[in-house]
């Protein structure tokens, strides 16, 4: 009986940590960006849904210098002013890979 008790309680450990690795992995981030007036809006996010809060997004140039960095707000929005030379906006959640929006993808909304 020692040993039935000690499998149903790995089993169900094993479960769980299942469970749990699949929820941690279950979205991905994402990130929609596009033109208004003399700025670039940023709405970063996840794919299950749920709003990026207080994360960075950053601007960079094709040199990789970073030129701008703006934290999403509570609507999980970050705005930059726009730049004279071409760029490239990142989302990094820090779990997964980041998103990458290129200048030449952004339109008007």
């Amino acid at each position: 009986m020692k040993n039935f008790s000690k499998s149903v309680f790995l089993g169900a450990v094993a479960v769980v940590g299942f469970v749990s690795v699949g929820t941690a992995h279950a979205h991905f981030p994402l990130m929609s960006c596009w033109l208004a007036a003399d700025k670039v809006i940023c709405q970063a996010g996840y794919s299950d849904g749920s709003e990026a809060v207080d994360y960075a997004v950053e601007m960079f140039d094709y040199d990789d210098n970073l030129m701008e960095r703006a934290m999403t707000d509570k609507r999980s929005i970050a705005e930059f002013t726009m730049p004279e030379d071409d760029f490239y906006l990142v989302f990094d959640a820090g779990h997964e890979s980041p998103v990458e929006v290129d200048v030449v993808e952004i339109e008007e909304k």
